[in-house]
């Protein structure tokens, strides 16, 4: 009794050292008493490397400990109150989704002996089936005008490298990485098992490209046309150029163009560059990038340069005037992994330190709030980040990574300017969990305002909310379906009298509606929903899909914070969705849709198409330090 009372006296560390000091002086005895093991006088013993060492001894220790805790003796039951061997949340749920951060445990800290990688055309071939050949001459033809990604691009992307410590996570990283680049439809990573040792590991790395190349002519008149032309895998090397050049236009300019060049270099850091040249908008812009690409990045930091050569008008006046100003943007972010207080498993969350500077110079302005500023923002926020792999999303059979996870963040900025210095402050929180039986459900919330001082009153105010739901993926026959339920909401509040900048039309509102922005407010509510139906009809490679909607939107204005004193704007339509998952530009959606009021064309319907999804899926990365915008 004396002793349980001595020992609960200690502090934390000091009952964690004593414990684990029992438990060594049982288990080094034992191992002592084991024979010594003798070799032949011409052999000579190959010492193990550390990684399978390191691997043994944790398991052994962690073992031993988690059976100290089963005891019901004085040592057992201490220990138990200080150790945690909780089994990770997913294992005792029984998820039939594939949780790709655990998929390779079994192979932590062996050594990366070579990395074998496999790229793929674009047509013909099958991510799961090497052995596939094109059969017809398009196939054919399309390979010949494309060229694979080549090695060192895949090499770039990749987590880990030959004669490295093999963390899993890694494996499953390096996967889902290769899926978001641009010029990748798919990849598999995995440990070649036929050569896998007891220290030592082969990584086989197969990846099917998009067909790269895209472009476009539309012809307006005799002598007006649009020519576009891309490439986001040039030469193979994963640089990205896009062009678009028109001409022939009735305006003072007879011509515009937009271009930019993207280049990837190691460590995922991104340089671009970007021209526009257009009536009324010039803009020249260099950039440098690095973002938390991964669970496991610890830095990640930007520099952006800007020119900018506009006229600018403001609603609801509409003569435009001049506006020249030059930009330099750049940040710097810090993750740091955070311990685990349960043995069982790692700790998922990352605590992320961030901090911006914006110098926007004003060279001259038609507008008195268009002023020289500085803006200076920093971020404290904790994400946890998981991602599970499914099909039949937004793509038609393709797999695809579900980001799920937690954020929450606490931003605050300082803005100086000629006329009056104001603080901001702004915070978000953002939840998401996927199960094959259940579904997907995203929610996000986030609140910012602006404070000035000394007067202690705050401006330009804003409340946004998301809320993102698809069911399961049913079944019947060759058919497959989904629903998609999607609600987004923006209430401003103390606005400036003039600002009335929120529409519906489009992706900001009814999908296919149009009133040339004259509907504006400062508040809005809006309602989704979707069917999507799974046909297994294609034509010329496209795969076919039933789409079915239903949107309503309420907006208010006239400081109103709550925008439902009116009658909603509301839109309903039928359409197909054709999808090539092996080119660049891989989805056209054509609708006919039927809007009761509000429609420019004033009969209610319309026909429209679309080469976007009108969903997408938020990550739970932090990125650089931002204000939240109001549109």
């Amino acid at each position: 009794m004396r002793f349980c009372v001595a020992f609960f006296s200690l502090s934390l560390p000091w009952r964690l050292a004593l414990v684990v000091g029992c438990w060594l002086l049982w288990a080094l005895p034992a191992r002592a008493q084991q024979p010594v093991r003798v070799l032949p006088p011409d052999t000579t013993e190959i010492a193990q490397p550390d990684s399978l060492r390191r691997g043994f001894d944790e398991e052994r220790l962690l073992n031993g400990l988690k059976a100290y805790t089963k005891r019901k003796t004085i040592v057992g039951k201490a220990t138990a109150l200080l150790f945690r061997f909780t089994p990770p949340r997913e294992d005792r749920a029984g998820l039939d989704a594939q949780l790709v951060d655990r998929q390779f445990a079994r192979h932590n800290f062996k050594i990366v002996r070579h990395i074998n990688i496999t790229p793929l055309d674009a047509f013909g071939y099958n991510i799961n089936d090497v052995n596939r050949q094109p059969r017809n001459f398009l196939e054919k033809a399309g390979n010949s005008l494309h060229i694979k990604t080549s090695r060192s691009r895949v090499r770039q992307v990749l987590l880990f490298r030959p004669g490295q410590e093999l963390d899993p996570l890694d494996l499953a990283e390096s996967e889902r990485l290769l899926r978001q680049t641009s010029e990748i439809l798919d990849a598999r990573v995995f440990v070649n098992e036929a050569t896998t040792t007891a220290d030592s590991v082969d990584i086989e790395v197969i990846t099917k490209d998009v067909f790269s190349i895209s472009g476009g002519f539309q012809l307006r008149d005799v002598d007006a046309a649009i020519v576009d032309l891309r490439d986001i895998n040039f030469l193979g090397m994963g640089h990205q150029f896009r062009n678009s050049y028109q001409y022939g236009r009735n305006l003072p300019q007879s011509w515009s163009y937009r271009g930019s060049y993207l280049v990837p270099f190691r460590n995922f850091l991104y340089g671009q560059v970007r021209v526009r040249d257009e009536y009324r908008n010039k803009e020249q812009s260099l950039s440098l990038n690095r973002s938390f690409y991964s669970v496991n990045t610890r830095y990640a930091y930007a520099l952006n340069i800007d020119h900018y050569n506009i006229d600018a008008t403001r609603y609801p006046d509409t003569l435009y005037r001049p506006l020249r100003f030059y930009r330099q943007d750049v940040w710097v972010g810090r993750s740091l992994h955070l311990p685990s207080y349960d043995l069982g498993y790692e700790n998922p969350g990352r605590l992320v330190v961030a901090a911006r500077a914006i110098n926007t110079r004003i060279i001259l302005s038609p507008y008195p709030e268009y002023r020289t500023n500085t803006l200076l923002y920093g971020t404290l926020g904790y994400t946890v980040r998981r991602y599970y792999k499914d099909k039949y999303l937004f793509g038609f059979g393709r797999t695809e990574d579900i980001p799920t996870g937690s954020i929450f963040s606490f931003t605050t900025g300082y803005e100086l300017n000629a006329k009056q210095n104001r603080h901001y402050y702004g915070i978000r929180a953002a939840y998401a969990g996927y199960s094959p039986l259940r579904g997907y459900l995203y929610f996000n919330a986030e609140f910012s305002s602006y404070l000035l001082r000394p007067q202690n009153s705050w401006q330009q105010g804003q409340l946004n909310t998301e809320v993102l739901y698809f069911t399961p993926l049913y079944r019947t026959g060759n058919f497959q379906w989904r629903h998609f339920f999607w609600n987004r909401s923006t209430l401003g509040f103390n606005r400036l009298a003039d600002e009335a900048p929120l529409v519906i039309d489009g992706s900001r509102g009814l999908r296919g509606f149009n009133s040339n922005q004259t509907l504006r407010g400062q508040s809005r509510f809006i309602l989704n929903y979707e069917a999507n139906v799974f046909t297994p009809l294609s034509f010329l490679g496209f795969r076919v899909a039933a789409v079915a909607f239903a949107d309503a939107a309420w907006l208010s204005g006239g400081g109103q914070a709550v925008p439902f004193s009116s009658r909603p704007y509301t839109g309903f339509g039928l359409g197909l969705r054709f999808r090539n998952e092996y080119t660049v530009l891989r989805t056209f959606q054509f609708f006919l849709g039927y809007y009761p009021r509000g429609q420019v064309s004033g009969d209610g319907f319309r026909i429209f198409q679309s080469s976007r999804s009108y969903y997408g899926f938020n990550d739970f990365s932090i990125g650089q330090p931002s204000i939240t915008t109001y549109q």
